[in-house]
């Protein structure tokens, strides 16, 4: 069974989070709530998140400071950002957004369609980048167990290379499906970047799985997948 993935929604009002509760509910992921930047950050102490919809003008910590304590930390510094605003204070106040690590910047009201197209995209990345580590642990398990004798374990490890080939051929075509889907709607460019930096990320993979080929001759470690 497939896991949910995480969106985490951060607002202090209410019934803004609530119509965000709305509008998301068609993706049939698992929505988290917060209601200040203190309750977002002990939020992401402890648990992944494909994306973040973060309200701006809030009391207290507001979301420029939330988003810059989010992304001094190793765990928490790679998740989109998508910051959600009632103001409009021109080009300097949008650019202050991206400076403080916003994939995008959206001013209040939007359209529902286009907020859940977006955050859409984000998941369907995150969800990859999920299978991907999968893949790269049992890499590494069968790397482990390289030097064990042959027999019945050489056709256990024939058997799980070739199951991880096939897993990995699914997520190359889902990724490639992805990336061209991304590049003909011309999205956000974070988008698209994240999306090519999955695929190089596979193509690594690949190389390290074609190693482990019987007549290669090698078996060397899995390359990093950060």
């Amino acid at each position: 069974m497939v896991q949910k993935a995480k969106i985490l929604l951060v607002d202090d009002r209410p019934e803004n989070l609530l119509a965000l509760e709305a509008i998301l509910s068609a993706l049939d992921q698992t929505l988290v709530r917060a209601s200040s930047g203190e309750e977002a950050l002990k939020a992401l102490l402890t648990d992944d998140f494909a994306v973040i919809l973060l309200d701006v003008q809030m009391p207290g910590m507001d979301g420029f400071e939330t988003a810059a304590h989010i992304k001094r930390r190793e765990r928490t510094r790679d998740i989109p950002i998508i910051f959600l605003t009632a103001i409009n204070h021109g080009p300097h106040h949008t650019f202050r957004g991206y400076a403080a690590g916003a994939v995008d910047y959206i001013s209040k009201p939007f359209d529902p369609w286009v907020l859940r197209a977006k955050v859409s995209v984000f998941v369907e990345l995150y969800m990859k980048n999920c299978q991907l580590r999968e893949q790269a642990s049992l890499l590494r398990l069968q790397l482990e167990g390289g030097d064990k004798s042959a027999g019945g374990e050489a056709k256990e490890s024939a058997g799980l290379l070739a199951e991880l080939s096939a897993r990995l051929a699914a997520v190359e075509e889902q990724a490639e499906a992805l990336t061209k889907q991304l590049n003909d709607e011309s999205t956000d460019a974070a988008a698209v970047a994240t999306a090519a930096h999955l695929e190089r990320k596979l193509t690594g993979l690949r190389r390290a799985l074609d190693a482990l080929e019987p007549g290669t001759g090698s078996t060397s470690s899995v390359p990093s997948q950060n």
